[in-house]
């Protein structure tokens, strides 16, 4: 009838939209520029449009290593679920037949 892989266990789905939740700020705020188009308060001698930059930049990376983190994590369920190795061996003997990449 089907040729659709039989899934067991929970879905990962819970874990991608917490991953997506912490990628948002460190894509969102930059974006924002009303947030931060002012020049006061100073830190240091740096405009606010400088400083929080920089801040953000820190920020994007406290965000991003939890969720590469959690992806890889997910990545390796769901190649386990659906009967492939935790980690993919660089050769692609893991591809279907004639999928080609």
């Amino acid at each position: 009838m089907s040729d659709a892989p039989v899934r067991s266990g929970s879905s990962s789905s819970s874990r991608w939209a917490l991953i997506y939740l912490l990628l948002t700020p460190a894509v969102i705020l930059p974006l924002w520029v009303a947030l931060y188009d002012r020049e006061d308060p100073k830190l240091a001698g740096f405009p606010f449009y400088f400083w929080f930059q920089f801040a953000l930049i820190l920020i994007a990376v406290a965000l991003t290593l939890p969720a590469y983190f959690l992806a890889q994590g997910a990545d390796r369920r769901d190649r386990v679920r659906h009967g492939l190795p935790p980690v993919p061996d660089g050769t692609g003997t893991d591809r279907k037949a004639g999928d080609e990449r």
